[in-house]
C-alpha cells in the first residue's frame, strides 16, 4: 500500500468548488486505486486579522478544518498571507501550519511520500517537511508556480532550493520541464506528466442545440479563464470586433470585467460579445460543444486543461505559443497556434470558421489525455521515489 500525503493550497472547497479543480480529479484519480492510501492537506492562507473576517475571506474562514471530500479526508489547516509581502514568507507560513497536522497523521498511520501539487509555496514548504519526516518529496510544475514564482525576486530562490532539493518533480508538459530545466532545476529528476480530461463528460454534441440553449445564433467563439491580463481576452475581442457576424462568449470572472466591458462598447461590439460569469465545471462542456472555436490569448501556460477539454467537446482551439501548445495542437484539425495579437488571432479563427474541421478528427486530438493516464503515471512516479529513497535525520521547521 502507497500511502500519500497530497499537499495543495490549490483544492478546491465549498466556497469555490470551480477551483483547483485538475488538482482535485488527479488526486481523486490516484485515491481510488486500491493499492493508495491517500490524505489531502489543503492550507487555506488568510491575511491578517481583521481582514481575514471580510468578505471570501470570511468564507474562507469559517470552512471546517477536517472534511470528507469526495472520498477523500481532507484537511484545511490555516496559514498567515501577509499581504504587500510579495510571498516571501508564504511557504514557511505554511509549513508551520501544517506542521501539527502532518505530526498527527506521522503518529497514527503515517506516510510514505509527500506529493506537492503546486511549486509554490506548496513545494517549498514541502522540501523542508520532507526532511522533517524522513520521506522523498515530488513537487509538481504547472505554469505560474515557475513563471511567476520561479521569476519573482522574493521567491525565486525558494523555488530553486525546493526544486534542487526535491526528490522527484513534474512537469506538466514538455515546454514546461524546458522552462524549469532553464531555471537551474535538475533536469534528470524531471517526468512530463500530462493533464486528463473526462472523455464521458466532454464530449461532442449537437451543436446547434447547444447554441440556442445559449440563445445564439451564427458563429461562436469562446474565450476561457480569469479575466485578468495574462489570459489575453482584450486580444480575442478585439479581433472579434473584425470578424463581422461573430458573438464571442467570455467565460470567467476576475478584476478586469469591467474594462474589458469598456472595451467591448469602445470596438463597437458589446451586442456581440457576452460575460457568463463564473461557470461551473459540471457545464463546461455544453458550453464549450456549442461554440465553433475555443480561443485563449494566453501569455503563459504550463499545459491548459481548457485546451483539451474543447478538442474532447469537438472544438478547436486557437492559442497562442506558450507551454504545452505544441503538444495539443499537432495538426490543423485540432486548431492553429498564433501570434499573441489581434489580427492573428482574427485570421486563425477566420481561417477555422470558413473550414471547419472534421468533428472526430479534433476529438482525436484530446485521445492521449486521460486522467486513467495521468493517475497511473502519478502512482509509477511516487512509488519509485518510494523505492529509491534513503531516509535522512528528521529536523525541525523553523
Amino acid at each position: 500500500m502507497l500511502r500519500v500525503l497530497t499537499l495543495s493550497s490549490l483544492f478546491p472547497d465549498a466556497t469555490r468548488r470551480n477551483f483547483g479543480v485538475f488538482v482535485e480529479q488527479q488526486t481523486v484519480g490516484l485515491a481510488a486505486r486500491d493499492d493508495v492510501a491517500l490524505t489531502v492537506v489543503a492550507p487555506v492562507g488568510l491575511p491578517p486579522f481583521p481582514f481575514d473576517r471580510r468578505g471570501r475571506h470570511a468564507r474562507l474562514a469559517a470552512l471546517p478544518l477536517v472534511e470528507d471530500w469526495k472520498g477523500v479526508t481532507v484537511h484545511r489547516p490555516r496559514f498567515r498571507a501577509w499581504p504587500l509581502t510579495a510571498g516571501r514568507w508564504y511557504a514557511a507560513a505554511l509549513a508551520r501550519a501544517v506542521t501539527p497536522v502532518l505530526d498527527g497523521l506521522a503518529a497514527g498511520e503515517g506516510f510514505d511520500v509527500i506529493d506537492a501539487s503546486f511549486f509554490f509555496p506548496d513545494g517549498v514548504a514541502a522540501a523542508a517537511l520532507g526532511r522533517r519526516y524522513g520521506v522523498p518529496v515530488s513537487i509538481k510544475a504547472r505554469g505560474a508556480d515557475i513563471h511567476h514564482w520561479g521569476t519573482a525576486p522574493a521567491t525565486a530562490h525558494q523555488v530553486r532550493a525546493a526544486g534542487r532539493a526535491a526528490d522527484g518533480l513534474l512537469a506538466v508538459s514538455a515546454a514546461m520541464r524546458d522552462d524549469m530545466i532553464a531555471l537551474g532545476l535538475p533536469g534528470d529528476r524531471i517526468r512530463v506528466h500530462h493533464t486528463g480530461v473526462d472523455h464521458d463528460r466532454f464530449v461532442a454534441g449537437d451543436r446547434a442545440a447547444q447554441k440556442a440553449a445559449l440563445g445564439v445564433t451564427g458563429p461562436l467563439v469562446l474565450s476561457l479563464g480569469a479575466l485578468i491580463p495574462r489570459k489575453g481576452h482584450d486580444i480575442v475581442m478585439t479581433a472579434i470586433a473584425t470578424l463581422p457576424g461573430v458573438t464571442l462568449v467570455i467565460a470567467g470572472t476576475g478584476p478586469d470585467r469591467a474594462a474589458l466591458e469598456t472595451l467591448a462598447v469602445g470596438l463597437g461590439v458589446a451586442e456581440r460579445v457576452r460575460f457568463l460569469g463564473d461557470v461551473a465545471h459540471a457545464a463546461l462542456p455544453a458550453i464549450i460543444g456549442a461554440a465553433d472555436v475555443m480561443a485563449l490569448a494566453s501569455a503563459s501556460e504550463g499545459l491548459a486543461n481548457a485546451w483539451v477539454e474543447a478538442l474532447a467537446c469537438g472544438t478547436p482551439i486557437v492559442i497562442t505559443d506558450a507551454g504545452g501548445a505544441r503538444e495539443v495542437v499537432r495538426s490543423p484539425a485540432t486548431g492553429r497556434v498564433a501570434m499573441r495579437d489581434p489580427i492573428a488571432f482574427a485570421a486563425a479563427i477566420a481561417d477555422l470558421l470558413a473550414d471547419p474541421p472534421a468533428t472526430d478528427a479534433v476529438r482525436a486530438g484530446a485521445a492521449g489525455f486521460t486522467w486513467e493516464a495521468n493517475r497511473d503515471s502519478l502512482f509509477d512516479h511516487l512509488s519509485g521515489l518510494v523505492a529509491g529513497y534513503s531516509a535522512e535525520p528528521v529536523q525541525a521547521i523553523g
